[in-house]
Parts: structure tokens; sequence; C-alpha cells
């Protein structure tokens, strides 16, 4: 992986834009909040009591709540959208998810992303076509800078307008 950041936070990452091997260190953080992962584990209907049950948890090896991993995933890949997912058309698929470390109420994580392959539509001779598949992993990190997710998200991302011009510029 080349260590040099790509352009962060651009309006114009259309298809494109992307290449295999850029790497994006994403602009923002998120404090991860009691509110964040007890409304989401309720509202999925997760029932595992280590995650919104106090007094249970603290009989368990963390001796707190755990965040659900659906909450940890939501928030990276959110984390990420705005450099891979402005000129999303449709997510495509989400593969060889982990989590390798938990997180607690009052973690901060932060998103990385890496592009690890890009794909014309199937029918090559289709310029036309409204967009071409990127392929990322994403991965977050805690504030000690311990990996917590990964994942690798497969998108249809927009190609560039036609009247935009080359320099980068979003159409009129």
């Amino acid at each position: 992986m080349d260590a040099q950041s790509a352009a962060l936070t651009s309006a114009n990452n259309y298809f494109e834009d992307f290449a295999v091997g850029d790497f994006y260190q994403h602009a923002r953080g998120k404090t991860v909040t009691e509110f964040d992962n007890v409304i989401l584990t309720n509202l999925v209907m997760n029932t595992a009591q280590v995650h919104f049950n106090e007094h249970l948890a603290s009989s368990m090896p963390y001796q707190r709540r755990i965040v659900f991993g659906g909450v940890t995933a939501a928030l990276v890949i959110g984390l990420a959208m705005q450099d891979t997912g402005e000129n999303a058309l449709r997510e495509l698929g989400l593969d060889k998810m982990r989590f390798t470390a938990p997180v607690f109420h009052g973690d901060t994580l932060y998103a990385f992303s890496e592009v690890l392959s890009k794909a014309d539509p199937p029918v090559e001779s289709d310029t036309s076509a409204p967009g071409g598949e990127v392929r990322f992993r994403h991965w977050g990190v805690n504030q000690n800078g311990q990996v917590v997710f990964e994942a690798e998200r497969r998108v249809l991302i927009k190609r560039r307008p036609a009247r935009a011009s080359r320099a980068g510029q979003a159409p009129a």
C-alpha cells in the first residue's frame, strides 16, 4: 500500500478518479456514544445483552458493555462515505468483514480505505455505461491506533459526466 494519502473529501469521486492502490485517511473521527450503541442494537432486535445490560456485562470478561459490531461497521463505513460513496449508484457487496478488537462507549473511531480493484461494466465496448465497479478495503481504528474493524466493499460508482472537465470540476 502506498503511504501517500490520495486527495481527501473531494466532491469529484467518480469512477475515473479512483486508481488501484489509492489510500485514504478519511477526514473525520466519531466518538461512539451509549446512544449510538443502544439505539441500533435495539432497532435491529439484537438480543445479546452484553450490548445493553450493564449489570450483566460487568460480570463478563471486559466488565462493561461492548458496542454491537453492526454499529462499529456502520460507523467506519459511514466515515469513509464522503470519499468512497458520494457518487455511488449501488452497493454491490460487503465481504471479509472482521471485528478485530472490541469497541466501547467513549472510543473514537477513524476510518481508512484502499482501492483494491476497478472493473468496467461486463461489455467493455459500452462506454455509455453509467458506472464502474470499485472494490475498497476499509478499516477502522480506535483512538489508540488499534484496528477494530476490517472489510472489503464493492460499489458501482458513477462515471464522470461527459460535460464535466477533466480538471476535476463538477458539471455546471
